[in-house]
């Protein structure tokens, strides 16, 4: 299924139902007077978050949602029945924004969370409600009020534990699909994958993290050049970056530290605080050099970037590696996690990430 991380749809609330002018009409009860009840209340669009969904795809064929509309009242004082509430399911980590002003209005970053997107209309008042001493047969009633009508923008965030970044062709997909279930495309050609790939990686009962493949990052994406901005905004979402390298590359003139920094510039100009995000240097293709070559290389990148970060060495390929880059990624999420629940101003965000059992 191809990822979509956004959509536009409309939502429009019931209105409620109006009140009823009616008046009592019995065989021997002379006196009957106003009897018309209430409408009931419009129905309310609600967002729900739900895990079982990972794309807002579902948007692309259906985009238009309305909720019941309330009954009118009826004689004998009977309230209309209020319109049902419509829940609308989205993917944990939706950010939601109106559509004509831009405005935000919430993020469901929580499995079952809720978010009112539109309210319903207030229902309409029955005669019976304008009896006075003066006014013995009332003859008006107030009709129900509209439900609210917007446009919204629906954008996907990813929660991922850790991203990857690189030029196209460094293997990140074919990392993922190592160390994970995902399954993305990957070609002994160079191309650049168009959507991310989200995987689980499962270290044991309650040990695992999720990892995403981030597309686009490119020089020039934070302009906009290839798919730009588009997914370079995911990557603050992550807690830990691994910046892989094609340490042996086809074309001898293409240099890896160049595309170190150019990436690096790349994430400074789009956010200053994504650049200083924790980021692991990880050479791969390891497989294509012998231990002498590739200790060189290894050297004479980490010298000319002047890196002092963690650095490892893998072959997706083959798997060399990857278990203990993925042991370490493990130890270092669990470390942060303690970290935030003993710390008393990062209370809130406790319970903010946790191991996938």
């Amino acid at each position: 299924m191809k990822f979509v991380d956004e959509a536009s749809i409309r939502v429009e609330a019931g209105d409620g139902g109006s009140g009823c002018v009616s008046f009592r009409r019995e065989k021997f009860i002379p006196r009957g007077g106003p009897d018309g009840g209430d409408g009931g209340d419009g129905g309310s669009v609600f967002l729900i978050a739900d895990t079982n969904l990972n794309t807002l795809v579902d948007f692309r064929h259906r985009r238009r949602f309305r909720a019941e509309r309330g009954r009118d009242g009826m004689g004998r004082n009977r309230t209309g029945r209020s319109g049902k509430d419509l829940l609308v399911r989205v993917p944990v980590g939706t950010r939601v924004r109106d559509e004509e002003t831009g405005e935000a209005i919430g993020e469901l970053m929580h499995a079952g969370e809720r978010l009112l997107v539109a309210q319903g209309g207030f229902h309409g008042i029955g005669n019976t409600r304008f009896k006075s001493s003066t006014n013995r047969a009332p003859r008006q009633s107030k009709p129900g009020t509209p439900g609210e009508r917007r446009g919204l923008d629906l954008e996907l965030i990813l929660l991922a534990d850790v991203g990857l970044l690189g030029f196209p062709n460094a293997g990140k997909s074919s990392l993922i699909r190592r160390v994970s279930s995902a399954r993305p495309k990957v070609a002994d050609y160079p191309f650049t994958t168009l959507h991310p790939n989200l995987g689980v990686v499962s270290l044991g009962r309650g040990r695992s993290f999720v990892i995403a493949d981030i597309p686009g990052v490119i020089e020039g994406a934070a302009e906009g050049t290839g798919l730009g901005i588009r997914f370079l905004k995911h990557l603050s979402r992550t807690r830990l970056l691994l910046h892989l390298v094609d340490i042996a590359p086809r074309d001898e003139r293409t240099d890896p530290a160049q595309q170190v920094r150019q990436i690096e510039g790349e994430l400074g100009a789009f956010d200053a605080d994504l650049a200083q995000k924790q980021r692991w240097l990880v050479f791969n293709k390891c497989d294509l050099l012998d231990g002498a070559e590739l200790a060189h290389r290894r050297a004479e990148i980490l010298g000319w970037l002047g890196w002092t970060g963690p650095v490892f060495a893998i072959s997706a390929l083959t798997g060399e590696g990857t278990v203990e880059l993925m042991q370490a990624l493990m130890r270092s999420l669990e470390q942060e996690h303690r970290e935030i629940a003993i710390d008393p101003d990062e209370g809130e965000d406790a319970g903010d990430w946790h191991p996938l059992s």
